[in-house]
């Protein structure tokens, strides 16, 4: 059986499935035994080789290294995730393994460069309903695979400022939350990620309800990614760059200096703390 998508072309997703089974039945091993010799469920081997589900980064590496493959399976994997991305947000995806520098501001939300797995499970829960646990699975596994620019010899400096709202705002709930801003705190500890807030005593500000990305390349050259309610678009005009990083800088103006900042979060870690002991 040839594995297509609905238009009868092969993808990264079914040519992973694909090469798979044909390790496997080369190797003259049922389904159950392989499964038991990687150490995983033989539904979730089924699953994987139907092209119903991708395979977790943990799994693709028990496959390479029993198959000897050299990495083959991690290399599908990627691909598989970049085309479950969507077109508006795969240039800026792309783009930010190539950054120099990356600075984004979120009206709602935690960045999510910085975003815990559990934070990420309650918002695409919620936005994409009807989603089963496998492509939940999938989504999370794409927004965390996204994180591995910071741990590149020469990381990209990551300056995120964020609206207070996002602080305020119990994602998956008080317990889901305390960790998700632990972990940030962890986070903004390294030398190249700086953290601001624009507290709500600013009042308005011009990007209230989206969130922006400018992305400043090797070359120079920056790309910006404006972001909303689930559909996004990137930007290359010199003049809109322009346009966007004014409003980034706005932003900035407003928000509380880095110290600050820092004060600000460790309270609400304390407020959903106390949320998730009452």
């Amino acid at each position: 059986m040839e594995l297509h998508d609905d238009e009868g072309r092969a993808t990264p997703r079914t040519m992973l499935g694909r090469r798979l089974r044909r390790l496997r039945e080369a190797a003259g091993l049922s389904q159950r035994t392989l499964a038991k010799e990687v150490g995983y469920p033989n539904t979730y081997i089924s699953r994987v080789e139907l092209g119903e589900q991708l395979p977790s980064e943990a799994l693709v590496s028990a496959l390479d290294a029993h198959f000897g493959t050299d990495g083959l399976f991690a290399d599908l994997l990627e691909l598989a995730q970049d085309a479950s991305i969507p077109d508006y947000g795969r240039v800026i995806v792309s783009s930010e393994e190539k950054a120099t520098r990356i600075q984004t501001f979120t009206s709602s939300l935690i960045p999510g460069l910085l975003q815990t797995e559990e934070y990420a499970y309650a918002l695409f829960r919620t936005s994409i309903p009807g989603e089963s646990e496998a492509g939940l699975r999938e989504r999370i596994d794409t927004r965390m695979r996204r994180k591995r620019v910071f741990s590149k010899p020469n990381p990209p400096f990551f300056w995120a400022i964020m609206d207070e709202a996002a602080l305020k705002r119990p994602i998956g709930g008080p317990k889901c939350m305390r960790d998700q801003i632990a972990y940030m705190l962890e986070a903004v500890r390294a030398p190249h990620i700086t953290t601001q807030v624009l507290p709500f005593t600013q009042g308005e500000h011009p990007m209230l309800g989206g969130s922006l990305s400018l992305l400043t390349l090797h070359s120079g050259a920056t790309i910006g990614y404006v972001e909303s309610f689930g559909s996004g678009e990137p930007v290359e005009s010199p003049s809109k760059i322009l346009e966007l990083t004014q409003l980034f800088d706005i932003a900035r103006s407003k928000a509380l200096p880095e110290k600050e900042s820092l004060a600000l979060i460790q309270t609400y870690l304390r407020e959903h703390d106390d949320e998730d002991d009452s």
